[in-house]
C-alpha cells in the first residue's frame, strides 16, 4: 500500500468541509469545527491526521464561511481555504474547495470536518488507495450505526446497485438496516466537477447533497465503489450537545 506520501504524489487533495454554524450544536461562539473535544477544536484532529498522511497545506482546502477569520486564525497557514458564499449544501461546498486546489489535483478526499475526528490514518490511507487503484469516479466510505434512525442508509439492490437515501424517504424495510454513509468521499475531479454543474438540488431541502452523486453514478454508468470501515467507532459525527459531550469523553480517553 503506498504512504501518505506517495499519495500526494498522485495528485491527490483534500476538502474539508467548514463552513456550518453548528446551530443545533449550540456552539455559538466560532464555527461548528471549533467546538471543542479533548481540549481542543475538533478541526485540530482532522487536520492532524491529514498532516501525518503527508498532505502539504496547499493540498488541503477548508471550506469556510461563519466567522471564518476565526477558524482562519487558528489554523492560520497549515491549510488552504475556500470561501462559501451561500450554503447551498455538502456537493456545493466540495465544488467550492475543488475549484481551489492547485490544477495538478487529479483526486479529491472530501470529509466532513465535523465527523473526522476520530478517523485513523490508515483507514483513509486505505480508501485513497481503493480509489487510485480501481479508479472509480467515486469511493465511498461506510459503516455500521448502531442507532441508525436519525441517519440515511445505504441500499444494496440486488442488481448491484447501491443508493443513499435520506431518513425522510425510508421504508419501514429499510429502516432495519444499519449501513451508514459516513459523507466521506474521495472523487475523481474531473468528473465530480463536471458532473456538479448538472446535479439537481434535494427536493426537501434545496440545497445540493454528496449523496446526489452517488445516484448521478449510476444514471451514468460510471464505476463506483464503497468501503466499509473497519472499526465503526472512527466515525462520530457531532450534532448535538450530547455528541459533543460524548465525543470530548472519547478524545479524552484516548489520551489517557
Amino acid at each position: 500500500m503506498p504512504t501518505g506520501k506517495d499519495l500526494v504524489l498522485s495528485t491527490i487533495g483534500v476538502v474539508v468541509l467548514a463552513a456550518g454554524k453548528g446551530t443545533r450544536l449550540k456552539h455559538t461562539t466560532g464555527p461548528k469545527v471549533m467546538a471543542e473535544i479533548g481540549g481542543r477544536p475538533m478541526i485540530h484532529y482532522t487536520i492532524e491526521t491529514l498532516q501525518q498522511l503527508g498532505f502539504s497545506p496547499q493540498h488541503i482546502c477548508l471550506v469556510v464561511n461563519f466567522q471564518k477569520e476565526r477558524l482562519m486564525k487558528y489554523l492560520g497557514a497549515t491549510v488552504s481555504y475556500a470561501f462559501q458564499e451561500e450554503l447551498l449544501g455538502t456537493a456545493h461546498a466540495a465544488y467550492a474547495g475543488m475549484r481551489a486546489l492547485p490544477l495538478s489535483v487529479t483526486d479529491v478526499l472530501v470529509l466532513g470536518g465535523d465527523d473526522s475526528a476520530f478517523y485513523r490514518p490508515e483507514t483513509l490511507q486505505s480508501l485513497m488507495h481503493i480509489h487510485l487503484v480501481e479508479k472509480p469516479v467515486l469511493t465511498l466510505l461506510t459503516a455500521l450505526a448502531d442507532n441508525p434512525a436519525a441517519l440515511g442508509r445505504i441500499i444494496r439492490h440486488p442488481d448491484g446497485r447501491v443508493e443513499i437515501i435520506e431518513k425522510e424517504y425510508l421504508t419501514a424495510e429499510q429502516t432495519l438496516i444499519k449501513e451508514i454513509s459516513t459523507g466521506t468521499f474521495v472523487f475523481n475531479r474531473a468528473w465530480f466537477e463536471a458532473m456538479f454543474l448538472t446535479m439537481p438540488k434535494l427536493r426537501k431541502l434545496g440545497e445540493y447533497g454528496l449523496p446526489t452523486a452517488l445516484a448521478m453514478a449510476h444514471a451514468e454508468h460510471q464505476p463506483y465503489r464503497l468501503m466499509q470501515l473497519p472499526d465503526n467507532s472512527e466515525w462520530f459525527g457531532v450534532n448535538t450537545p450530547e455528541q459533543l459531550a460524548e465525543a470530548d469523553r472519547r478524545k479524552r480517553m484516548e489520551k489517557n
